[in-house]
């Protein structure tokens, strides 16, 4: 993020805006329209890099229906990517095709692809995400300004976040009844002591 890249309000419109065609559903066998994989080979050399090896594109076809989210947020994804400051600047094919292989999985099993459309908190979510991945930050932002708004809004920290403190609460639910067996047990011993 130590780059400025474009202003965080110019690319949550775009998401705002995201047409129809990239809303459809990915091909999946015999339904669908969208050809994800085509999509994101079509957006690599928008953005100046060579055609995706096959074996790279083959995460982009569908395995079954719980990917089926992943697939709409990549193309969500490439909407966003697809932007002019993005493909004029002819450098981010490499840093947009890992961030659409890996950086969507954790969040496609926490958030509805639509929201990423129809939500302003998701919109700026995968607004910031998107510009992480590329190394870049809001336009008028310190990077540590950009950090932090990322980690408020990012849904995969607030889950990891909400798992860890559920944790914690049972952990110290356990200590507690333990702790009062071993009262109730010391009393019961002196009782029948006396």
């Amino acid at each position: 993020m130590e780059q400025q890249g474009p202003a965080l309000e110019r690319l949550t419109h775009r998401l705002a805006e995201c047409p129809a065609d990239f809303l459809a559903e990915p091909r999946m066998g015999d339904r669908g329209q969208v050809h994800v994989d085509a999509v994101v080979s079509d957006l690599v050399l928008d953005l100046g890099g060579d055609p995706p090896d096959p074996k790279q594109l083959e995460r982009f076809r569908p395995r079954g229906k719980e990917h089926r989210n992943l697939l709409r947020q990549v193309l969500i994804a490439c909407w966003l990517l697809h932007d002019e400051p993005f493909r004029q600047a002819r450098r981010f094919a490499r840093p947009a095709l890992a961030w659409l292989t890996d950086g969507l999985s954790s969040l496609a099993r926490l958030v509805a692809a639509d929201l990423l459309v129809s939500d302003p908190d998701r919109r700026e979510e995968l607004a910031r995400l998107c510009l992480a991945a590329l190394g870049l930050r809001p336009l008028g932002e310190s990077q540590a300004q950009a950090e932090d708004r990322l980690k408020t809004l990012n849904s995969v920290e607030r889950e990891r976040i909400l798992r860890e403190t559920q944790a914690q609460v049972e952990h110290a639910r356990r200590l507690r009844q333990a702790m009062q067996e071993q009262q109730a047990r010391e009393a019961a011993a002196r009782y029948s002591r006396e």
